[in-house]
């Protein structure tokens, strides 16, 4: 009759109901639906039960529902560690939850969590001496946070950019857009995997930039535009890194920041112009100028099993421009690309323990060009060697002569197949002369870890409307049987394997041991310290311009890479095995209780075999080992392609490999010490990787 709406009435049971199915409709209607369903809960779920349903659910401020997250917004903890005047708190929020949180109501706050301990008391949950200790406290709350749990700048944007290819931007695209359509998000972000991608990206940056301090400004502003400190602030420039802080010089030796205070600046090059923007640190009473590395990059992991994007970082700092290299930079994958020419290979006929030629491979270009002549990184070559020992150190003659005799038709199929790229059947594409991004490249190696049975990487889990219904999901698979109203009496019903079969599941496992190689004694052999199951691949293009690791475990399979934006030389040190495969053990390092022991499991139809590492034959004595130079390992064969026994002809020759190896590789370690003497780099340097062409 007042022509308000009325508050209150409706029992636990009833805002459960109201909360999780019904809405907010105010109605006669919506609540008799409300009362027939509070009614149907009540005859099936326990008091506590409801009560739990409820305590997760309710809105408590600070935009958390239900307890957990509000005892991570106002307390920062677990809801199971928080002390008893920290309970009481949040047991007052349900009244008043935007209120209670704020400063200008402490002492509100207080006198209402006091009464809330007297109840306790009065009901026997707690003694008066422990009411009386929780009075005694502050209400203690943490300050409310203004950025995101996690530094995911390029991820969110990613999953924005999604968002409105999927539903429109704002309410002119429809009900459902990113700006008008109170859309609720899960997305497949792992926050811990998050920051360590971060931090191991970053880290080899600032490595490479080194002592070389100020190189160029971040952006510039044209004073002509008005106040600079303002057209910062709109700019939405900025930087996340130690104490770093982006401004812009107002006057020579001058900085303004985007609060508008100004302050002296110390540490510019005479280059340095009124409306560069800067990165600067607090130096006594004013600013010492920092140099953002010019060097740039992009890290991303993926679960192999669900194609589920657990962590991506497209530069240095999102809040310096919004490019992400993670899914929009084509670079050169440079030996990356190698495992899918000897995976076609191996699909084509030969086996890990194929004999092939490291020997000089010329193609005919015409009268004009003449031939063009492949090489090994650093020259050298010669013999004939194992298709593992051609991808362990990755030798770019042995993968041009797989690739020939694959036939590059073959060849080029498998890498559109795995969703790399569309290529010309040239023999430097089987080298990683075709862009691609780290987001692909991580996909196909997801698919060898997979049993080649890949899943479309994804951002986004799911979306549910402003009224909680599911309008999108990325994984679609349907359970047959899953909601029937009574069992039948057959197996438990299961969702159909997600993804779509790329490659052979044994050539995938196939490719996952022989990657394995790499780690143990091949290019990543900087991993192997890890003392974890790893496979993977590195990858340094012409120049260097490009230097790329990409692998992982059974579990986690990670991508990146290092390189200027506008590819240039990196400086010759520069490798895919001391550069990018770092990146990649730092992260393990900081998140090594997410990476398992257990090793990867083979498919059906794959033999395991005592070979000879080096020749290739199987043998009949001794004990495999994984030891970098055992000279006995298993090898995965598909049945009827295993290698006969070796000879003793056969051990001979092997020995006098074995021999010359030691010999040449004294060469070369004599040939390094004297260029290093003499301040040069020998002309047959052997770096630890390949991949140029």
């Amino acid at each position: 009759g007042s022509g308000q709406r009325a508050v209150g009435g409706s029992t636990i049971t009833q805002q459960v109901a109201k909360n999780l199915l019904l809405g907010d409709e105010y109605s006669v209607t919506r609540k008799l639906k409300e009362m027939v369903l509070a009614t149907r809960i009540e005859s099936v779920l326990t008091k506590q039960e409801i009560l739990e349903l409820y305590l997760n659910e309710i809105p408590l401020g600070r935009r958390s529902f239900g307890v957990q997250a509000a005892a991570r917004a106002y307390f920062d903890k677990d809801v199971g560690d928080l002390d008893l005047n920290e309970m009481a708190f949040l047991a007052i929020l349900p009244k008043a939850p935007e209120r209670y949180g704020r400063a200008r109501y402490h002492d509100l706050a207080i006198t209402r969590r006091n009464f809330v301990l007297d109840q306790m008391v009065a009901n026997n949950f707690v003694t008066a001496q422990e009411a009386a200790a929780a009075k005694r406290q502050d209400l203690g709350l943490v300050q409310q946070r203004s950025e995101r749990s996690a530094d995911a700048g390029y991820f969110l944007e990613e999953v924005r950019r999604q968002l409105i290819d999927k539903f429109g931007e704002t309410a002119d695209d429809g009900r459902n857009s990113v700006y008008a359509g109170g859309l609720w998000v899960r997305t497949s972000l792992d926050t811990e995997l998050q920051l360590a991608a971060r931090d191991a990206l970053r880290k080899q940056l600032i490595s490479y930039h080194g002592n070389r301090g100020f190189t160029k400004p971040i952006a510039t502003l044209n004073p002509d535009n008005g106040d600079l400190t303002s057209q910062l602030a709109s700019s939405n420039i900025s930087i996340n890194y130690e104490d770093w802080r982006v401004g812009v010089v107002t006057a020579p030796g001058r900085i303004g920041f985007s609060d508008g205070e100004e302050f002296a600046l110390s540490g510019g090059p005479s280059s340095l112009a009124v409306g560069d923007v800067v990165a600067a640190v607090k130096s006594g009473s004013g600013y010492a100028i920092r140099g953002v590395p010019e060097v740039s990059g992009a890290f991303l992991a993926e679960a192999p099993q669900t194609g589920r994007i657990l962590a991506m970082q497209g530069g240095f700092d999102s809040r310096l421009g919004s490019f992400n290299r993670a899914t929009q930079a084509l670079r050169q994958p440079g030996s990356t690309i190698k495992p899918f020419v000897y995976a076609s290979a191996l699909d084509h006929g030969m086996t890990p323990a194929t004999q092939v030629p490291d020997q000089t491979f010329c193609v005919w270009q015409g009268a004009n060009l003449g031939d063009k002549c492949f090489r090994n990184f650093g020259g050298g070559g010669g013999g004939v060697h194992t298709l593992r020992w051609g991808l362990e150190q990755s030798r770019n003659l042995m993968t041009v002569h797989i690739a020939d005799d694959t036939g590059m038709d073959n060849v080029i199929k498998t890498i559109d197949r795995m969703g790399i790229g569309k290529y010309e059947p040239y023999y430097s594409f089987a080298l990683g002369a075709g862009d691609t991004t780290v987001a692909r490249m991580v996909n196909a190696y997801a698919a060898l870890a997979n049993w080649g049975r890949q899943n479309d990487g994804s951002v986004i889990d799911y979306v549910q409307d402003r009224d909680g219904k599911v309008i999108y999901r990325t994984d679609r698979r349907n359970c047959t049987g899953c909601n029937m109203a009574e069992w039948d009496g057959q197996p438990m019903p299961r969702f159909e394997v997600s993804g779509r079969q790329v490659l052979d599941p044994r050539t995938a496992f196939q490719m996952v041991h022989m990657l394995q190689g790499v780690v143990t004694r091949g290019t990543a052999v900087r991993l192997r310290s890890l003392d974890l199951p790893l496979f993977g691949k590195t990858g340094t293009t012409n120049g260097p311009t490009n230097a790329w690791f990409v692998g992982g475990s059974p579990d986690i399979i990670a991508g990146m890479y290092v390189g200027f934006d506008q590819p240039r030389n990196l400086g010759g040190w520069v490798q895919g095995g001391n550069t990018a495969a770092t990146i990649m053990k730092r992260f393990i390092e900081a998140t090594k209780d997410r990476w398992q022991a257990e090793d990867f499991v083979a498919p059906p139809g794959v033999r395991m075999v005592k070979i000879d590492r080096r020749s290739g034959k199987r043998v009949s004595e001794g004990t495999p080992s994984d030891e970098p130079t055992a000279s006995i390992i298993w090898e995965a064969f598909k049945p009827d392609t295993e290698p006969p026994r070796a000879t003793r002809s056969d051990e001979i020759a092997a020995k006098r490999n074995e021999i010359l190896e030691l010999i040449r590789l004294a060469r070369q370690g004599a040939q390094r010490a004297q260029a290093n003497q003499d301040g040069v780099r020998a002309d047959d340097f052997v770096e630890e990787q390949g991949g140029i062409y």
